[in-house]
């Protein structure tokens, strides 16, 4: 992708699934990358092997840097230390990508209200603070920058069972927009990639079952489940200059999950 090498580009929630596709394939691509996790160390090293791995082979230096910052995203002195370590170690910042989430299930009117304000401080009080401080690095490096927020078909989709997850990719989406529209006369572009059923380790309650993976799938008209590779080949397409002219869009890719395949049937006059 053009102008991806060289690029510094920090990746939140990255030691495992869609995350560390992500971090792999920007550093596949020549960017210097962040790999931000909470608590597994361990994942975020893996991360760290594979990405450099992939970016480097068997040559010892190839001009790619990898750097492990540990932080919670729903804590703003964590996120403003990340913040100051990933500029202390590469000088600035290009590239944040917004990957961080939880989920919990449980029926919406027994949520409890600290379980509720955990998921929406990771996956949308979080994204906005990891945003702020990445446009405020943004304006005073002069020079713009890209912010791609990991949304969720959810943004879009209601499920039941999910509230507080669902609530904050909805707000993502219109986190987006708004960053989107107020900043891209600085040349800040800010878009968000929305997955489906995808198979990651947050998913293994159906990825590891193949009774409830097919329901899952029958739902899908493409008839499968993504792939965190299929994820992070768009996250480094909207990273790119190759869209250069792309701002405040999520792009859902779901393998049609949004064309809604129940209706691929007319059952209605």
């Amino acid at each position: 992708m053009k102008g991806l090498k060289g690029k510094t580009a920090l990746i939140t929630g990255a030691s495992s699934g869609i995350g560390q596709a992500i971090a792999i394939r920007l550093a596949e691509e020549g960017c210097n990358i962040a790999i931000n996790y909470r608590k597994s160390l361990e994942g975020a090293e893996d991360t760290e092997d594979m990405a450099m791995q992939q970016a480097c082979g068997q040559v010892e230096s190839c001009g790619v840097q990898s750097l492990l910052v540990q932080g919670d995203v729903s804590n703003e002195e964590d996120i403003r230390e990340v913040m100051k370590t990933v500029v202390d170690k590469f000088g600035g910042l290009d590239i944040l990508i917004n990957n961080a989430g939880i989920q919990t299930e449980r029926a919406s009117h027994e949520v409890p209200t600290d379980e509720f304000d955990r998921v929406i401080g990771v996956n949308l009080r979080g994204a906005y603070l990891c945003a702020r401080e990445t446009i405020k690095q943004f304006l005073m490096q002069q020079r713009g920058g890209v912010i791609i927020n990991i949304s969720s078909v959810h943004e879009v989709i209601p499920r039941p069972m999910y509230v507080s997850y669902s609530i904050s990719k909805g707000g993502m989406g219109n986190l987006t927009k708004t960053l989107a529209l107020e900043y891209a006369d600085r040349g800040i572009r800010v878009n968000a990639i929305a997955p489906g059923a995808t198979i990651t380790p947050i998913n293994e309650a159906w990825t590891e079952d193949p009774a409830k993976q097919a329901v899952v799938e029958s739902h899908i008209p493409m008839g499968r489940a993504g792939t965190s590779e299929e994820m992070a080949a768009a996250v480094a397409f909207l990273a790119s200059d190759e869209a250069a002219y792309i701002t405040g869009q999520t792009l859902f890719i779901d393998g049609g999950l949004t064309l809604y395949a129940d209706f691929r049937e007319a059952w209605s006059a």
